[in-house]
């Protein structure tokens, strides 16, 4: 099979973001040989090593993530521009970071719609708590709670996340219930690190038309959200987190909420993209999906002009 420059780019690109030259082949519809033989030859046109390769790893070297960066601004240009000219379904790859909760409660039960609406497209899903770098990550599209810090960013405002203040009935018979934000003398919570800046973050609470913040003991933290809400369900102490991620221990009455009408403030939920380039057509399709998402479903996060 024949491949032009553009093929080598698109190629390459895959294997970076599969980590696998068979998967990429696959995708792609070429040969594994073809694979191999094409990386070998683009390693031999630019005079660097682009990717480093085991027989069960493959990533690519600090030559090779500045390759892939340009690589795949040349092929969202290339797309672009057959783009504009007619009304036909957005083509190509897109990478989306978002939390992994958040992801297989609203994102996975309606993508089989999303992906027949434009079968041109195909998605990589990351998932977890920590920060990640829009532009050095290559990654086209972060959805997260909070406003991002670099100005460089564009985003887009998706709803509003609910959050509540809960624990184990066994912790709540050991420390009883707490009836104030005032009041937690005796009481443990589970520390949830800030991927920003390492450290445990306070409880948050509203009263008076103000945020209070407080510091009980802390046993034992995390930065991984999931092992968190394991924690709590162990009784190890008072946890706060979205309201979605507990709705299922909510109702089989693994965690009880506390101090309701001190509910933390909500997060506003964004949709966060690199700023310095044009929204690809098929970046635009899945920012345009995703609100129409949230703006529609009963219990996704309240969007904007919502109660």
């Amino acid at each position: 099979m024949r491949m032009d420059r553009l093929d080598h780019l698109e190629l390459f690109t895959r294997i970076v973001e599969a980590r696998s030259f068979a998967r990429a082949a696959q995708d792609l519809n070429v040969a594994r040989s073809t694979a191999t033989n094409v990386i070998n030859r683009l390693e031999r046109d630019v005079g660097v090593r682009l990717l480093a390769r085991t027989t069960r790893h493959v990533a690519p070297t600090p030559e090779g993530e500045e390759f892939y960066l340009k690589a795949r601004n040349i092929l969202a240009e290339v797309e672009d521009t057959y783009g504009s000219f007619a009304s036909a379904s957005p083509r190509g790859h897109l990478r989306i970071d978002a939390p992994g909760l958040l992801t297989r409660t609203f994102l996975v039960p309606c993508l089989p719609a999303f992906l027949a609406r434009y079968p041109g497209l195909t998605l990589a899903f990351s998932q977890g708590d920590r920060f990640v770098n829009i532009v050095q990550d290559g990654v086209d599209c972060a959805l997260r709670a909070g406003h991002p810090e670099d100005s460089t960013l564009k985003m887009r405002h998706l709803g509003e996340l609910p959050e509540i203040t809960c624990a184990s009935p066994g912790y709540l018979e050991r420390h009883g219930t707490p009836r104030s934000f005032d009041a937690l003398d005796g009481h443990r919570m589970v520390g949830f690190v800030s991927s920003r800046t390492g450290e445990v973050m306070p409880l948050e609470f509203t009263g008076d038309g103000a945020l209070h913040y407080r510091r009980v003991e802390c046993p034992v933290s995390t930065d991984n959200s999931d092992t968190a809400a394991a924690l709590a369900r162990q009784g190890i102490g008072l946890i706060q987190a979205p309201q979605y991620r507990f709705a299922e221990d909510l109702a089989s009455g693994a965690l009880v909420e506390v101090l309701a009408e001190h509910r933390p403030a909500p997060l506003p939920l964004n949709a966060i993209h690199a700023g310095d380039r044009m929204v690809s057509r098929r970046l635009e399709v899945f920012l345009d999906w995703v609100t129409e998402l949230f703006a529609t479903r009963p219990d996704a996060p309240h969007g904007p002009g919502s109660g």
